[in-house]
C-alpha cells in the first residue's frame, strides 16, 4: 500500500487541503468538530485495498484548509462543498460518502450523488429533533448552546475543554493523538472560530448565507451507525432514524463504542461499512 498523500483543491470558492489513499472510484470520507482527517487513518487503508480512491478533506475552516471568505457555515454551504468535491475530484456513480458527526449532515443532502452513503453519530434532523429537548440531552449539548455565546472561543481554547468533549462523548478512549492533529488544525484563532461558526449557523446565530440552495431530502439508502456508549448524542435519537432515512437503509449499533466509533471500534464499523458499499 503506498503512504497517504497530502493535496489540495480548489472548490466551492475554498482551498481544501485533503488526504489521499489508493486509486479507484471516489471514497470521500468526512470529519466532524473535534477533529481532523486524521479520523479516517483506519478505514481510508481498507478503502484503497478495496479498490477505491479515498479522500478524506479537512472541511472549510479547519486548517490547513482555508478559512472561506464568505463565512458560511450552514448546513447548505456545507453540501454544496461536497456537491463541489464530488465534481473536482473526478466522482462518478460509482462514488461513495462517509460522513461523521458535522460530515453527517452532508450525506443526507446528497445521497442522489453517491452510490452508496453512510453516516455515523448524528442521526437524521427528523430524529434528531424529536428527542433533542429531554433534559439529559439537554446536558450534553451545553457546548452548543455556549458556543452561540461571546464567551465560545475563549472557553473553547481553555485548557482541557476540547480534551473533556473526547472524554465525555467516548469514554475510556485515549485520544492523545486525535487531541494533537486537532490543536494543530483549530490552534489558531480564525480556525477555531471557524469550528464554532458551524454551531452558531447551526442554531441561527449566525443568519444563513442565502449563497445556497436548501438541500434536498436523502434519496437513496443510508447507512446509519451509532455508538452504543455515546456521551455526545444519547441512543434515543436513533430509535427513529430509519422512519426518516429512503426504504432500503440501516441503523446499526456499535457496542463498545461512543460518538467517535469508528476510531474506538474500528474493525467492527470498518467491517459494517465496507459490507454496505459491497452490496
Amino acid at each position: 500500500m503506498s503512504a497517504m498523500e497530502i493535496r489540495t483543491i480548489h472548490a466551492n470558492g475554498v482551498e481544501f487541503t485533503y488526504l489521499a489513499l489508493g486509486d479507484g472510484p471516489l471514497a470521500l470520507c468526512l470529519h466532524g468538530f473535534p477533529d481532523t482527517a486524521h479520523t479516517w487513518r483506519h478505514l481510508m487503508p481498507e478503502l484503497a485495498e478495496r479498490g477505491y480512491r479515498a479522500v478524506a478533506p479537512f472541511l472549510r475552516g479547519y486548517a490547513p484548509t482555508e478559512v472561506p471568505a464568505d463565512g458560511a457555515y450552514e448546513g447548505a454551504a456545507l453540501v454544496a462543498d461536497v456537491v463541489a468535491l464530488h465534481e473536482e475530484l473526478g466522482g462518478d456513480e460509482n462514488a461513495v460518502l462517509v460522513g461523521h458527526d458535522w460530515g453527517a449532515f452532508p450525506v443526507y443532502g446528497t445521497t442522489e450523488r453517491f452510490r452508496r452513503s453512510v453516516a455515523m453519530a448524528v442521526p437524521p434532523v427528523g430524529a434528531l429533533l424529536a428527542g433533542f429537548m429531554k433534559y439529559e440531552q439537554l446536558k450534553r449539548s451545553f457546548y452548543i448552546f455556549l458556543f452561540q455565546t461571546g464567551l465560545a472561543e475563549q472557553a473553547a481554547a481553555a485548557d482541557g475543554f476540547l480534551e473533556g468533549l473526547w472524554r465525555d462523548w467516548s469514554p475510556g478512549y485515549d485520544a492523545t493523538q486525535d487531541l494533537e492533529f486537532v490543536r494543530r488544525s483549530l490552534g489558531a484563532p480564525a480556525n477555531l472560530a471557524a469550528a464554532i461558526g458551524y454551531y452558531r449557523a447551526m442554531l441561527g446565530a449566525t443568519p444563513p448565507s442565502g449563497r445556497y440552495p436548501k438541500p434536498s431530502e436523502p434519496t437513496r439508502p443510508v447507512l446509519y451507525l451509532h455508538g452504543a456508549q455515546d456521551g455526545c448524542l444519547g441512543e434515543h435519537l436513533t430509535k427513529d432514524a430509519l422512519a426518516h432515512l429512503p426504504e432500503g437503509s440501516k441503523a446499526e449499533r456499535v457496542e463498545g463504542a461512543g460518538h467517535f466509533l469508528h476510531l474506538e471500534q474500528p474493525r467492527r464499523v470498518n467491517d459494517l461499512v465496507l459490507d454496505w458499499l459491497r452490496d
